[in-house]
């Protein structure tokens, strides 16, 4: 089946080829046949290059190479390993990919190639499922037809999945350790075996992979270094937290705008996949309303996020503001950013702003909250004043439900 698309694919070219006149001039099917496959080569998406500025490179490399240079590259290119370790860096440059591709990596080890668990999988699963039903409206695409959700699930789950599983040993380095020795199992901080390794470290072979499926550009990579940020600004601010040393609010308020980074990857995965262009208006209308989830989701799970010492804008807001203004701050910086999430949304094309709509108030009444972004209304919970105790007395009553992490 693969096969046959690809020989499609290469006969349109040459239809087009045909139509505009750039054909071989001495007839021969074979030269028509070399230069298809260079021009599919050449619109190929490969990191952050322009279709214009391939032609400028190609150009100028052209008037350099002669025949010689050709059989150098040859007799480089035919020696033993060469080829396999080009297709495991990146498949695209193979002229059978996902063959190559599969071969290779049962060769590989872990530490080569980027790996994810099925917790990591299972705790994705339901950010997939919000991302399908409330980004696709954004693409054109139906989420109720099951070909428009399994043509990119497949790249989607990967990500979002590693993702996850970077974000879940972040946290593993924020567990405390109580002093009462019979909770310490529960909280016992985890010794993992890349330890040693940075979180800048363990997202290069997402940043690999996905760069040799051709969806890498300088705006994605640039939004996996925000994740690389927050986890860093949680680290920073949780444990300040747990010293009782004092955070700052600029801190709090770039990592709450931050913390939905793995939203913008994927939706600027799907730009890339649908080969459509940016689109500016939609990338900031949405970045508005995470930035209100976000917060809608922190009120949800405020206790949760104190037993673990995780980011929790209400936790940090406590104690920057105090238990008695932390509320009314809160709740003012919700309602600024109302205002500016009914700015865009009256910018944007009605039958998007309307789809929209509805699905935040599917999703409002399916998790069950009370509070919620741009309607509904928002119930601020009860501020937790001793959080070391509030932590022991739920593990001292063996609330399980109390360490299942986000």
């Amino acid at each position: 089946m693969e096969a046959l698309l690809e020989l499609e694919k290469v006969q349109r070219v040459l239809s087009l080829m045909g139509s505009g006149g750039l054909s071989d001039s001495d007839g021969s099917g074979g030269g028509d046949r070399f230069l298809a496959h260079f021009l599919l080569f050449l619109a190929q998406p490969f990191d952050s290059l322009a279709i214009e500025k391939k032609v400028v490179l190609i150009f100028e490399l052209l008037r350099e190479v002669n025949s010689d240079t050709l059989k150098e590259v040859q007799r480089l290119a035919s020696l033993e390993g060469t080829n396999r370790e080009d297709e495991r860096l990146c498949p695209l440059i193979s002229s059978q990919p996902t063959k190559k591709f599969k071969t290779d990596a049962e060769k590989l080890t872990i530490q080569d190639a980027p790996m994810i668990g099925f917790d990591a999988m299972m705790r994705a699963n339901s950010t997939l499922e919000d991302f399908c039903r409330s980004y696709f409206i954004f693409h054109g695409l139906d989420v109720n037809r099951p070909h428009s959700v399994f043509k990119f699930l497949p790249l989607l789950s990967f990500t979002e999945s590693y993702i996850y599983q970077l974000d879940a040993s972040n946290e593993d380095s924020l567990l405390l350790v109580p002093d009462n020795n019979s909770s310490s199992t529960v909280l016992e901080r985890k010794i993992q075996g890349s330890s040693q390794m940075s979180l800048s470290d363990m997202l290069d072979p997402l940043d690999n992979f996905l760069q040799c499926q051709g969806l890498m550009t300088d705006q994605l990579r640039n939004e996996l270094k925000s994740g690389i940020q927050y986890w860093s600004l949680e680290r920073k601010l949780c444990q300040a937290l747990s010293r009782n040393d004092k955070i700052s609010i600029e801190d709090v308020m770039e990592a709450i705008h931050l913390k939905s980074f793995d939203y913008r990857v994927l939706n600027l995965m799907m730009y890339r996949l649908t080969g459509q262009q940016v689109n500016d208006l939609h990338m900031e209308f949405l970045s508005v309303s995470e930035f209100l989830v976000e917060i809608c989701d922190d009120l949800y799970d405020y206790e949760d996020d104190v037993v673990n010492n995780t980011f929790n804008i209400l936790r940090m807001f406590a104690v920057i503001y105090g238990p008695l203004d932390a509320p009314k701050m809160l709740a003012k910086c919700i309602g600024e950013a109302e205002e500016k999430y009914e700015s865009f949304s009256k910018k944007l094309d009605p039958s998007i702003s309307r789809s929209y709509w509805r699905r935040c108030e599917e999703a409002t009444k399916e998790g069950g909250k009370i509070s919620g972004h741009a309607y509904g209304t928002w119930n601020i919970p009860p501020l937790i004043r001793d959080e070391g105790s509030f932590r022991l007395d739920r593990l001292n009553r063996g609330d399980a439900s109390a360490m299942t992490i986000r």
